[in-house]
């Protein structure tokens, strides 16, 4: 979501390109709240580890996640966990990498809600509303200060990990 308002840097190239992959936005996901290694990243994943450490050194060269203090895991090995730096919320996309990205947070959404025990745990509206295009612009700022402020909030004691998906798009089917 953008706008003209919208005062947070343009991602580079690199950047932009980094998180339009709907495995490196499952991994951001994965790394929001623990530090995970490589290994425990690839089996919640269900993926090969060396496929894993190449998106998980793309996302630590841009910047995306950060290299925890290293620990050692079973029988000595040395292992680095990874966090999460929560850089994505904090650029905008260009417009030529929308349909990319949109794309990639389509399948990690349709991934996330697969592993569900019960669709009902979904919480999900539609509403078919005809806006002007000051209306719409009014309605992105206020669902993007809404996010803001729901993505600056400190989790309390008793905080559950909620995943939040949102979409508007032009019902052309309507026209």
């Amino acid at each position: 979501m953008a706008d003209e308002s919208d005062d947070r840097p343009l991602a580079t190239e690199a950047e932009a390109k980094a998180v339009a992959s709907a495995v490196r936005l499952r991994i951001l996901r994965l790394c929001l709240d623990k530090a995970l290694t490589n290994k425990e990243i690839a089996q919640r994943l269900g993926a090969n580890p060396a496929t894993v450490l190449h998106h998980v050194r793309k996302l630590v060269d841009t910047g995306f996640l950060a290299a925890q203090e290293e620990r050692s895991g079973a029988r000595g090995a040395r292992e680095i966990p990874y966090l999460a730096t929560r850089k994505s919320w904090r650029l905008k996309m260009g417009e030529e990498h929308w349909s990319v990205l949109t794309g990639a947070m389509l399948q990690v959404f349709q991934s996330e809600v697969a592993q569900l025990d019960d669709p009902a745990q979904v919480n999900v509206a539609r509403l078919g509303p005809r806006l002007s295009e000051a209306q719409y612009e009014e309605f992105q700022r206020r669902l993007q200060a809404l996010l803001n402020d729901l993505a600056r909030q400190e989790p309390g004691p008793d905080a559950k990990p909620y995943s939040l998906f949102i979409a508007i798009h032009p019902d052309t089917g309507r026209e």
